[in-house]
């Protein structure tokens, strides 16, 4: 049966996946979900001896419904392939008495590349089963990692363009450079006077920009996004926590029906939505532990049905997280508000005009899958060092928010079940605060001179994404004002 999509804000949109992965963001503003959650057609007992790329294909499946097999298989095969540095592509690891996702393994050693790996070849498949023969500009925001994993995905891929928009001064060193040296004759990289939120509404504007739309068709241009608000980019990730939950099965940690909670690190909200997803389609997960940095704004909301980006931006350690508006948190209130997509649309545009808005009592209550927590600078490092200490582990900033919250739900709780901790990026990629958590930093030392100290106190090999840019030519250097983020594209297209 074929799945088709609508937009969060207009039911009477109906298009397919592929039309969906194309453009990206509905053309009312509204994000595309499917008009129902599939379910998976086939056990987790089954799925316990799968590969990562046969787990993929069985999840995948379910949503892309107008994807040959064939077609499907290609897209998975090119995308976890040897670019991944183990085998398994998304190990998980036993660390005390948690178990780490780790979703690093890939090009830019973020969890983006779970994604990005496999979005290229989903869009490009798409174009040509719609028989699309404009130039596909990718534009992006990013709070650091989407960027780079987006770009490493579209460098050099035929027929698209890549525009990368990211906060000048809100990433860390080894992201900037991730991003400034990367190849690619169809890549562009702009820093914004601005923070992450800035870049998003402005790359939202541009894509509800009809004149613009137009403007672009006509020189052989159509925009689509790598961000997670792109229907791509987040049935990948429901992957890898239906991957998880059927390793623990295999590995004999769980029973059959055992369920498991997961605690994910997030800004946007499109990581947790997919452990969302992966429990509707039949995932033994039970509870879905939101873990917000300094930047709060979604603990705020569970603990009190508002949503309020009225407050001070922090800048912390953990800047992928440093997230004001959570784009894919409208596919959730999409479904607690019955699939009104009018009720949706009311409360985006309060959110859009008052920045902020508070769900009914009856849609709150059904958040109850839900429980979210937050860490602070000083619960990050103790969360990092204490691990350490403990085991020998070495965590990123965004993993050891996610376990602190853990932690501390867990205490609170007094829940015995397992718990899976989505680790979102290797500690390279924030080799400053991890090695400071440490107590192995000292203030006049540049981030890139720990790199080997990191090596030799986690015991783990440099890897070569990083030891890629060290000596990389800096190709990117165009910067604008937020409020110009338009005239930069048109620049750049030459329209």
């Amino acid at each position: 049966m074929d799945l088709h999509y609508t937009s969060t804000r207009n039911s009477d949109v109906k298009v397919s996946a592929s039309q969906a992965i194309l453009t990206g963001l509905a053309p009312d503003g509204g994000l595309f979900v499917p008009e129902f959650i599939p379910t998976l057609d086939v056990s987790m007992s089954e799925l316990k001896d799968m590969s990562y790329q046969e787990t993929a294909y069985a999840v995948m499946k379910q949503f892309l419904t107008d994807f040959t097999e064939e077609e499907l298989n290609q897209c998975i095969e090119k995308a976890y392939d040897s670019k991944f540095d183990t085998e398994e592509i998304a190990p998980l690891v036993k660390v005390d008495d948690t178990y780490y996702l780790e979703l690093f393994h890939g090009s830019t050693i973020a969890f983006k590349d779970m994604a990005l790996s496999i979005l290229p070849h989903l869009l490009t498949t798409s174009a040509k089963k719609n028989n699309v023969e404009k130039e596909i500009v990718i534009l992006t925001a990013t709070s650091g990692d989407t960027g780079k994993a987006a770009m490493a995905g579209f460098a050099d891929v035929e027929g698209t363009r890549i525009i990368v928009f990211f906060p000048k001064g809100g990433v860390s060193k080894v992201q900037k450079l991730q991003m400034v040296t990367q190849k690619g004759s169809n890549v562009d990289v702009v820093a914004i006077h601005g923070n992450f939120d800035n870049a998003q509404s402005g790359v939202k504007a541009m894509f509800e920009d009809k004149k613009l739309a137009e403007e672009l068709a006509a020189k052989g241009y159509q925009f689509s996004s790598a961000n997670s608000i792109n229907i791509g980019r987040l049935v990948p990730q429901v992957v890898y926590y239906i991957y998880a939950c059927a390793k623990l099965l295999k590995y004999g940690e769980i029973q059959e029906g055992e369920k498991i909670n997961v605690v994910v690190p997030t800004g946007n909200f499109g990581n947790i939505l997919a452990a969302f997803y992966a429990k509707q389609m039949g995932a033994p997960i039970d509870r879905l532990v939101c873990a917000s940095n300094k930047n709060k704004v979604l603990f705020d909301f569970f603990q009190t049905g508002t949503y309020d980006k009225n407050r001070e931006f922090m800048l912390t350690s953990s800047p992928s997280m440093d997230i004001l508006i959570s784009s894919n948190l409208e596919r959730l209130i999409y479904l607690i508000a019955g699939e009104d997509t009018d009720k949706t649309k009311m409360f985006m545009e309060e959110l859009k005009t008052d920045g902020r808005y508070t769900v009914t009592p009856e849609m709150k209550e059904k958040l109850a899958d839900f429980a979210a927590g937050y860490a602070d600078e000083e619960q990050t490092a103790e969360s990092i060092k204490k691990t350490y200490d403990k085991t020998g582990y070495v965590m990123d900033t965004h993993t050891a928010v996610a376990s602190h919250v853990c932690d501390v739900y867990r205490e609170e709780n007094a829940d015995n079940k397992k718990y899976v901790i989505a680790s979102t990026a290797s500690p390279y990629k924030f080799v400053h605060s991890v090695m400071a958590a440490l107590g192995e930093h000292e203030e006049t030392e540049d981030e890139l001179e720990l790199l080997p100290k990191l090596q030799d106190v986690s015991g783990t090999e440099m890897p070569n994404a990083i030891k890629e840019i060290l000596d990389a030519k800096v190709l990117h250097t165009t910067e604008c004002d937020a409020d110009k983020m338009e005239d930069t594209v048109r620049a750049i297209l030459g329209i």
